[in-house]
């Protein structure tokens, strides 16, 4: 069974702030089969599903502030998310406590396996997505394998790709490392000359990642993220899906 692909609504965020509504008409049209958010622009959970809903769309994760995870502000993300329909919430970033020295990084594993087992009975489940430093050694140890190699299995790394290419990084060395944790994949491109590149145009073995998650990564949405921003940002994340389209995906 294919995997589908959805888009991380922060590629085309500034068109997003101007009219959700056409962008997510623009989305579905290209043929994304689901989004992911990192901000919900002034909405409910309610209007946002009643949106996805009219278009056929799915909410396949959310980036979720790792403050809103704690106390008694999780039951009320719990029930948004429930709204939208949303299984996955992923923590995009942490503030530089938790992710300062090993010992951080370890404290902030324990605190992942305590929010995975909260919200387990929910159906739910947390992750974290990387950027670039997880991938510089901190204590004798790259702080990715510090986290993953310390929370339980539930913890889904978010594996992002082309981030994780920019900080020495090699993808498909996680994957096959973290078996079944991936189940959900940021496609970003990664080009050491061409910052600008889209999906086909730039430097990772794609057909290695595919295969990877397909196999052990226990991939189930491939999100499209495409970091450079502006007037044509809706144009790039469909040449970025058309490509991804070329590759059988």
């Amino acid at each position: 069974m294919a995997i589908p692909i959805a888009l991380q609504l922060y590629s085309v965020r500034a068109d997003c702030e101007k009219d959700l509504a056409a962008v997510l008409d623009a989305v579905a049209e290209m043929g994304y089969e689901g989004v992911e958010f990192s901000g919900y622009y002034d909405r409910g959970a309610e209007e946002l599903r009643q949106m996805l809903d009219a278009r056929g769309l799915l909410c396949c994760g959310t980036h979720t502030r790792i403050d809103t995870l704690l106390g008694d502000a999780l039951a009320e993300t719990i029930a948004f998310n429930k709204t939208l329909g949303n299984p996955y919430l992923i923590v995009p970033c942490l503030p530089e406590e938790r992710r300062s020295s090993r010992r951080a990084w370890l404290e902030t594993a324990d605190l992942f396996n305590d929010l995975a087992e909260q919200v387990a009975p929910e159906g739910m489940k947390v992750g974290y997505h990387n950027h670039t430093v997880e991938f510089t050694e901190m204590d004798g140890e790259l702080p990715w394998d510090t986290f993953f190699g310390n929370t339980l299995p539930e913890v889904i790394m978010q594996l992002d790709v082309g981030n994780a290419a920019h900080g020495g990084g090699d993808a498909p060395t996680f994957l096959k490392k973290y078996p079944g944790r991936a189940a959900t994949v940021h496609l970003k491109p990664y080009s050491a000359t061409n910052p600008q590149a889209l999906i086909g145009e730039d430097d990772l073995p794609w057909q290695e990642i595919f295969d990877l998650c397909a196999g052990v990564g226990g991939t189930e949405w491939y999100i499209v993220e495409y970091e450079v921003s502006g007037a044509a940002a809706l144009e790039a994340v469909e040449k970025c899906l058309r490509a991804l389209g070329g590759m059988g995906k």
